[in-house]
């Protein structure tokens, strides 16, 4: 599993001409799901995203977590994360789970951040959107649940 998170003071997502998401100060999370994720690699991104520590403290360190600092999060599924670019000029996408594997892994995800008392929204699943965000810092992290990264 993949995630680009973006600290942001506001962001919103659009689809089919509908917005359908929106948050203030937290975090825009990219989440790409591969064909060999596991509960494991859920776990891993469920227990890592809430507790980085990228928010500012009173000193101007970053030394707060989302929780800490009361963030939301806009989670929106992203299969292209998986895509290949190192051969032709088209990537290939053969390592993004298909959309039902990708979809239970992406809600339950979201699930779990909702668990532990974040608010999140999301987009729409499989279908085009607009992300709109205004990146804070900026501040963006990749991470991969294999440690690739």
């Amino acid at each position: 599993m993949r995630c680009v998170i973006q600290r942001v003071t506001r962001a919103s997502v659009t689809s089919e001409g509908e917005e359908c998401g929106s948050i203030g100060q937290g975090y825009v999370v990219l989440i790409g799901v591969s064909v060999e994720d596991t509960e494991k690699d859920l776990k891993y991104m469920a227990e890592k995203v809430p507790t980085l520590r990228i928010f500012e403290d009173e000193n101007g360190k970053m030394n707060r977590s989302i929780l800490d600092a009361g963030g939301e999060i806009l989670a929106i599924s992203q299969f292209t994360l998986y895509g290949d670019a190192r051969g032709q000029r088209r990537p290939g996408f053969t390592m993004a789970a298909r959309p039902e594997q990708a979809r239970e892994m992406y809600e339950r995800l979201v699930q779990a951040w909702r668990d532990q008392g974040i608010r999140v929204e999301t987009g729409r699943f499989q279908t085009d959107m607009q992300v709109s965000l205004v990146n804070d810092g900026p501040t963006t992290l990749l991470m991969d649940s294999t440690k690739l990264f």
